[in-house]
């Protein structure tokens, strides 16, 4: 789990998007499920994030939150001499689910298919 503790401070105001953005591009491929995200690459390249918030809503004690995370994959070829396909890095995206716990921003993630 993770906290997304400068989203939860600014929950209710107008830079809540932004803050939000800004918080899950900087999680980077440890928390976010990236590397399941995969469609073309082998694994996730070392480059930014782009995040696109879909829709929050609130329901009871946790804010839901969709988005989508533009990364750059790597799509690795066997680095011999003769090969005609070296690594290269291609655009991937992938939509995920975040609930956060409005009383201690815990934050559970999950890939949406």
């Amino acid at each position: 789990m993770m906290r997304l503790e400068k989203s939860l401070q600014a929950w209710g105001t107008p830079e809540f998007i932004e803050v939000l953005k800004r918080e899950i591009a900087q999680l980077g491929a440890a928390y976010l499920p990236l590397q399941q995200g995969l469609v073309t690459g082998n694994y996730v390249a070392d480059a930014p994030l782009t995040v696109m918030i879909h829709s929050v809503t609130e329901s009871g004690e946790v804010i839901r939150i969709k988005a989508g995370i533009f990364y750059r994959g790597v799509l690795g070829g066997c680095s011999c001499t003769d090969d005609p396909t070296p690594g290269s890095d291609i655009n991937e995206y992938c939509a995920v689910q975040l609930d956060m716990d409005k009383s201690n921003a815990v934050t559970a993630i999950a890939l949406v298919e």
